[in-house]
């Protein structure tokens, strides 16, 4: 993978290469980088171009400026694109990965041939509710991050995957996260329902793992009701970062989503 940063943005970015006819961006969750993707990096560069993003803050995505927050990770792929020349691309987003994935495709949506959703929740229709709950658990973990890294490592590995191999893997690169950087995560409010749902010229794919919390069931099952026309999928054997915990089932779901939308 070929590493770039534009001159105007702190966003490390990385690139298989540019010599077939479709791309695909995959978004990480929070508090590791964008080598959770490494099972599908290593699976889909002999089929597609493959762009992946270190999300502000996080990996090599620290090179900030008075200002910078995560609300502006869409404007800043989108130069991104702009700059590597690509059209329309796939985008693929888990955890919060999943929540920048849908204001990308908010905010851009001539640019997006599919979407795909695993962890997240519908932002443009989010329960006022349930997103204070949301902040509420999100700051007691962040207060965990403050005290101890480690120790927020070890509680969020067991929360965010379910295969002992894929929490490892987590952990590994959850204790890399910078204290500092739980900033640049204050302004992802601003990305919530602040676009409607309209009619979407894209496909969209939407799903969990069936060891998720059951909060997360229950939204995609909302959302599969909002928006009947969206593939739904549970996988097997697999927590919150379902590329991590089955990442070759996950392969397979992608490959058979894109294909079926050819």
């Amino acid at each position: 993978m070929k590493q770039s940063r534009l001159d105007h943005s702190p966003v490390t970015y990385y690139v298989s290469g540019k010599e077939h006819d479709e791309w695909v961006l995959f978004l990480h969750a929070a508090f590791v980088d964008h080598t959770m993707f490494k099972a599908q990096i290593e699976y889909f560069s002999d089929k597609y171009n493959v762009l992946t993003v270190d999300i502000i803050g996080h990996g090599k995505s620290i090179h900030t400026r008075k200002g910078d927050g995560i609300d502006k990770m869409s404007a800043w792929i989108y130069d991104i694109m702009e700059g590597e020349g690509i059209g329309k691309i796939h985008i693929v987003g888990v955890s919060l990965g999943a929540v920048l994935a849908q204001d990308l495709a908010n905010r851009y949506p001539d640019r997006v041939s599919s979407l795909a959703c695993f962890g997240g929740y519908d932002i443009n229709n989010f329960d006022v509710k349930m997103q204070k709950e949301n902040g509420a658990s999100q700051m007691r973990m962040m207060l965990k991050g403050l005290f101890s890294i480690k120790w927020f490592a070890e509680s969020n590995k067991k929360i965010s995957a379910f295969t002992p191999r894929a929490q490892n893997d987590f952990y590994e690169m959850n204790i890399q996260f910078p204290k500092r950087s739980f900033m640049y995560l204050a302004s992802l409010n601003h990305m919530v329902n602040r676009y409607q749902t309209g009619q979407r010229a894209y496909p969209l794919l939407i799903g969990c793992g069936e060891f998720d919390i059951p909060a997360e069931l229950e939204v995609i099952k909302q959302w599969k009701a909002r928006e009947p026309q969206c593939k739904v999928v549970f996988f097997e054997n697999a927590g919150h970062c379902v590329n991590m915990d089955t990442p070759q089932i996950f392969n397979e779901t992608m490959e058979e989503f894109w294909a079926g939308e050819k």
